[in-house]
């Protein structure tokens, strides 16, 4: 069965990556409308910020390749732009590994982000299950009993239906995708790649500040 949702999270992962080119800058001004999708309709972003939201999966491994980019350019942005990822929950296979990164977030274990998919990607580690995942956190340093008390949480669960009901909002249909400031949508399949995913984002954040 765990099989089975790690093969269906790549069929879903294979949505969003259909071929690569080499990496090359988009300028704002250049970025074609072949490169992201307008949203529609738009969703309604924090006043005064330029919002960019990345869906996500664990279980994705384009999604663990575009994640170390992702986070290195979150970096050199202007305070203005606001980066959250969002973990996708495209069925009940996916609901753990969503609570997963928000149990990590509530006991502020982010810095594990970047383990987990190390752990399933890099070294074959099975934590799709509540128990795989706290015998996992356990190996990592944390609180055993913090992380399943957390796990199940109204906190922990109420963001989880908000990443779903958000990922339905944006229809998204494969991941990794980005959406910048609730306009456009842009993905590994629409920009050419994992780097020009990013150069394609940087662009549409500058085309809604007006640079």
């Amino acid at each position: 069965m765990k099989s089975n949702m790690f093969l269906r999270a790549l069929a879903v992962c294979a949505v969003a990556m259909t071929t690569f080119v080499s990496a090359s800058a988009v300028a704002a001004q250049d970025v074609s409308s072949a490169k992201y999708k307008a949203i529609d309709p738009p969703q309604r972003t924090e006043p005064g910020k330029i919002e960019v939201l990345e869906f996500f999966a664990y279980s994705c491994p384009h999604c663990a390749v575009l994640d170390p980019m992702l986070q290195s350019w979150a970096k050199t942005l202007p305070s203005d732009v606001v980066v959250t990822q969002v973990p996708v929950v495209f069925s009940a296979a996916y609901k753990p590994l969503a609570q997963l990164y928000f149990s990590l977030e509530a006991l502020n274990r982010l810095d594990l982000h970047g383990l987990v998919f190390k752990a399933i990607h890099e070294e074959h580690k099975r934590i799709f299950t509540k128990a795989e995942m706290s015998d996992w956190v356990a190996s990592q340093g944390v609180d055993k009993a913090k992380f399943e008390g957390v796990f199940d949480s109204f906190g922990v669960l109420s963001k989880t239906e908000r990443a779903n009901q958000l990922s339905k909002a944006y229809n998204v249909e494969g991941t990794p995708s980005m959406a910048v400031a609730g306009k456009y949508l842009t993905s590994p399949s629409e920009a050419g790649g994992y780097q020009q995913t990013i150069d394609v984002a940087d662009a549409l954040v500058k085309k809604v500040r007006g640079n």
